[in-house]
């Protein structure tokens, strides 16, 4: 019995089969969609900072520093 999920644009249920080429989409028109919505970044990954801006200025890290050319 294969295992079946619903499209995560539609909500269709879809076969976790070879023959759904699309899986886990039940069409090309839904997978586009999803593509699209990550395109135009309604869909984001949420990242925590590596760090924390207002952590570097308490270190004494000015941003007028920062860029500084210490050859010349």
């Amino acid at each position: 019995m294969p295992t079946v999920v619903n499209c995560p644009t539609c909500q269709t249920p879809v076969q976790w089969t070879p023959e759904s080429k699309f899986r886990p989409f039940c069409s090309e028109r839904c997978k586009l969609i999803d593509l699209g919505d990550w395109a135009s970044e309604k869909h984001a990954i949420p990242v925590k900072p590596e760090f924390d801006a207002e952590d570097l200025d308490a270190l004494g890290y000015e941003e007028a520093d920062f860029f500084k050319d210490d050859d010349r």
